[in-house]
């Protein structure tokens, strides 16, 4: 019971007033304990150790480097990764078994570190109401609701309450993922021809993606933007930044060496 304690009084905390990187990096921790419980999370030792360190070299230069940053690999080939409040990142296999270069996974990393760095999350929480606010965590982190429509706060695609943003919030993550990965000398250009790709993939009716779509409202027109800071971007500085690495292609060989991971279910689902 003392745990429904904390998370009301965190609830009242978010309802009511501005949240502290404390409070939010507590939210995080608890929400990422349920769900590692719950996904099918990674535990390959040479997996967690470069998605880390790919996810560290990216982050720690945002202007919330000092947050304890995680990283953690799902192991299911839904496309997807979402963002908890504080600093934990997720990146479903499907995310990398797609991207064929280093900077498109960085790109996809970016992004989701923009969301955090941006407090999307948060924002997002404040703006709803507490009572809902409430029921959401309080059936998410206690287990006290036991229904499908609980249990749906938990996906293999993406957490329900910090996955689905808005449009201007993707937009600033984009524009935010830019930089990140421009800081820490990786080429955005993984950025365009990633997303380029699962727009193909949509286009051809490829299921797997359908939970990005659902939660990252996808259009070319944020292609477009992505392009357009490129053109800003001085053609010499984009040629010094780094495109790919033997170590994500030995990455992406052991995630693909992987077990198969189990098949989303109406639980799991977005």
């Amino acid at each position: 019971m003392k745990r429904v304690y904390v998370l009301v009084a965190l609830c009242a905390v978010i309802a009511g007033c501005a949240v502290s990187t404390q409070q939010e990096v507590q939210m995080g921790q608890n929400y990422a304990s349920q769900l590692n419980s719950q996904l099918p999370v990674v535990n390959d030792p040479v997996v967690e150790q470069y998605i880390n360190q790919l996810g560290d070299s990216i982050a720690h230069l945002t202007g919330r480097g000092d947050l304890d940053w995680h990283f953690f690999v799902v192991n299911t080939d839904v496309v997807n990764a979402f963002a908890l409040p504080g600093g934990f990142i997720y990146v479903n296999r499907g995310i990398i078994e797609r991207a064929d270069k280093m900077d498109e996974l960085a790109g996809v990393m970016g992004h989701e570190i923009g969301h955090v760095v941006k407090r999307h999350s948060v924002k997002q929480m404040q703006q709803q109401q507490g009572a809902n606010i409430g029921v959401a965590l309080t059936c998410v982190l206690t287990h006290v609701c036991d229904s499908q429509a609980s249990q749906a706060a938990i996906q293999v695609g993406g957490a329900a309450v910090f996955a689905s943003f808005s449009r201007q919030d993707e937009k600033e993550a984009d524009e935010e993922g830019f930089k990140n990965v421009v800081r820490a000398g990786i080429s955005p250009k993984g950025m365009e021809t990633f997303f380029q790709k699962l727009l193909a993939e949509q286009k051809g009716g490829g299921s797997p993606v359908d939970a990005w779509f659902s939660d990252h409202p996808l259009t070319q027109d944020r292609i477009a933007d992505i392009q357009g800071m490129m053109a800003k971007l001085d053609p010499a500085i984009l040629r010094t930044l780094t495109e790919d690495s033997k170590a994500f292609h030995a990455f992406k060989d052991r995630v693909h060496a992987l077990p198969p991971g189990p098949k989303p279910n109406a639980a799991t689902q977005p």
